[in-house]
């Protein structure tokens, strides 16, 4: 089991600050990060929290999973290894303008 922790389910109001106070309630939190739109800098509503010991992170998910904050019932779990996407974001097409060739295309 990993020390890091997904917290989904948060309230857009939720900060790192707060996100730590909370899990500090299972013992002691090495980090928490609340993800945000890079454009907005909304929250996204979630995060990751990186408990000390593999303990108090089976702590933590048994205390918060499900328990609710501001309303909402949070999602905790171990935080999966991020799999880097394939393609680039482009669809697997490359380049501008997605084709059409000279099919009439007018500019």
């Amino acid at each position: 089991m990993g020390k890091k922790l997904y917290v989904g389910n948060l309230p857009y109001g939720a900060d790192d600050d707060a996100l730590s106070q909370i899990f500090a309630q299972a013992g002691t939190v090495a980090s928490s990060k609340v993800i945000t739109d890079r454009d907005t800098g909304r929250s996204k509503g979630f995060g990751f929290v990186e408990m000390s010991t593999d303990a108090e992170a089976l702590d933590a998910i048994a205390k918060f999973n499900g328990a609710d904050y501001d309303g909402r019932p949070m999602t905790v779990a171990e935080a999966k290894p991020m799999v880097p996407r394939e393609g680039g974001g482009g669809g697997g097409r490359g380049g501008f303008g997605g084709g059409g060739g000279s099919r009439g295309a007018r500019y």
